[in-house]
């Protein structure tokens, strides 16, 4: 716990010394704006909810996302602290965990900087205050899925522009695998089995579901478990890859 609280604090530090945190937050909160009030018509749907802003998450995180995650492991390949890192009386578990957990806080800050909008629906109506808590919630599992993802890519290249592309093609696969479109490209060979499980991949039906206030224990199972699952690929290519 000591190693992972190291490293935690030390990423999330690293986030705050350039600019880059900051340009990050300004652009996610001027999409999440635009997202919501004018592409989502905010206030032409004459309801006091946030549905808009949430529908536009899977799509605006598969790329602002995997720009925080890209960098994890391959800055510290391309510059060579990874040997340092390497060399700490630190497990490999908690160096995967330290980083990736500072980065979802780092995430789930930028999310919390939207708490205007919350403000905005209860002033101008009686919001379900419930579905937007949750809907905060899906969106912050969400996130967590995009970024488990990105680590791990980051950690496969040296190279942050390959990991970031890496990690959108990766992820935009997660989030169409339930689309009637590729679904078709299954059906008439595939067994409904299979259909079933390619469709339960899809993070927009999982995030969908828990956005619009219905919380099922399966779909939070579906996000911590691909989250670790993604964590511990991580730390398999970080370890193959020491010596590179």
């Amino acid at each position: 716990m000591m190693g992972l609280s190291v490293v935690f604090k030390r990423e999330l530090a690293s986030y705050f010394a350039t600019p880059l945190a900051y340009v990050f937050l300004v652009i996610f909160l001027v999409m999440a704006g635009v997202f919501t009030f004018y592409l989502g018509g905010f206030f032409e749907r004459g309801q006091a909810d946030l549905q808009p802003f949430f529908n536009f998450h899977p799509w605006l995180y598969l790329f602002l996302i995997p720009a925080i995650g890209m960098r994890l492991w391959s800055e510290e390949r391309k510059s060579g602290t990874i040997e340092l890192l390497m060399t700490l009386p630190i497990s490999r578990t908690a160096s995967v965990l330290g980083k990736f957990l500072a980065a979802w806080v780092f995430a789930g800050l930028a999310l919390l900087l939207t708490f205007p909008m919350v403000i905005t629906v209860n002033y101008l109506g009686n919001p379900d205050n419930g579905a937007i808590i949750t809907g905060y919630l899906g969106s912050w599992l969400l996130a967590g899925g995009y970024l488990a993802i990105a680590s791990c890519m980051s950690a496969l290249t040296r190279n942050q522009v390959i990991a970031f592309i890496l990690a959108v093609a990766t992820c935009f696969v997660f989030v169409v695998s339930g689309f009637p479109l590729v679904l078709d490209a299954f059906n008439g060979w595939a067994p409904q089995s299979v259909l079933d499980a390619v469709s339960s991949l899809s993070f927009l039906i999982r995030f969908q579901a828990i956005s619009q206030g219905v919380v099922d224990l399966r779909d939070l199972l579906y996000f911590l478990s691909l989250i670790a699952a993604w964590l511990a690929a991580t730390a398999v290519v970080v370890d193959l890859k020491k010596a590179d």
